[in-house]
């Protein structure tokens, strides 16, 4: 039986963050129900949790601010948790656990809160990481933008894991994966032209390449994720236009569905060649 009291607040207010019993009401309805773990204890100041042996532990942190808090294929929640969980892996590490301290505005309604938080809680059970700490602030309505999230993600990786570009040697294989058009600022470029976001797509791939001393020629393989195959054709172009006669091996496969008003995504797998590796470490 669901013994916890029932909550029926429907927006955000200062009592939420006072550290009184609204407070406490507030985070046991939405915190603890929806990322409830073995680790977590929401009335302690503090937890223990274990840490594979001979291993070091690594550590990030990030705040994320984004507005809207909600859009296509996701929410700031689940957005903080991958955002974590993919700097924590590209270190070598695995990643274990999670802390949340969020900041919310007078006036949030409940539900959006819930929702974040859920989809949260859900991006952090597939990723395989618990929450395992967190913190709850209110401020005044005008002073957030809605609410607030700092992560600190802590995982693990074995002692003397060294990564970086200088480590790269020639017959690597690099893996410039999940690429859309998105520009510096996190806008969509070039939206409902596929073209368009493949001609972005490329060049960012190819920028990606440079430090490594590679180019689009030492490209071997790409894939195409197509939201409609009926755009194949013009993808395809510009496909060809930027790789001439090289003619990597190619993919190109149509979704169901992309998230925003992405027309497509593109993955190129590409080969350190001899001449363009850093030299080897003496």
């Amino acid at each position: 039986m669901d013994r916890t009291p029932s909550f029926a607040d429907t927006h955000v207010s200062l009592a939420h963050g006072n550290g009184g019993r609204r407070m406490r009401e507030l985070i046991d309805a939405v915190f603890a129900r929806a990322l409830a773990n073995a680790h977590l204890d929401t009335a302690a100041d503090a937890v223990a949790v274990p840490l594979p042996l001979h291993q070091e532990v690594v550590v990030t942190t990030d705040s994320f601010t984004v507005q809207p808090i909600e859009f296509p294929g996701g929410n700031i929640g689940s957005l903080a948790v991958h955002g974590i969980v993919n700097d924590l892996a590209v270190c070598g590490a695995r990643p274990l656990y999670l802390t949340l301290s969020v900041i919310l505005e007078e006036g949030l309604e409940i539900a959006l809160l819930r929702r974040v938080i859920g989809a949260l809680a859900h991006a952090a059970r597939a990723s395989g990481v618990a929450v395992v700490a967190g913190d709850t602030k209110v401020v005044e309505r005008g002073d957030c933008d809605g609410m607030y999230l700092t992560m600190t993600g802590i995982g693990a990786r074995p002692r003397g894991t060294a990564l970086g570009l200088e480590r790269i040697r020639a017959g690597d294989r690099v893996l410039v994966s999940g690429t859309t058009a998105t520009s510096g600022s996190g806008t969509v470029v070039c939206p409902g032209d596929p073209a368009g976001q493949a001609t972005y797509i490329l060049d960012k791939i190819a920028a990606s390449l440079s430090p490594l001393g590679a180019t689009l020629s030492d490209v071997v393989r790409t894939r195409i994720y197509l939201r409609d195959a009926d755009n194949w054709e013009a993808v395809s172009r510009v496909h060809g236009r930027y790789f001439g006669d090289i003619r990597p091996a190619n993919t190109l496969v149509e979704v169901s569905r992309l998230i925003g008003d992405y027309e497509v995504e593109i993955e190129a797998e590409a080969v350190v060649d001899a001449a363009a590796a850093p030299p080897e470490p003496r």
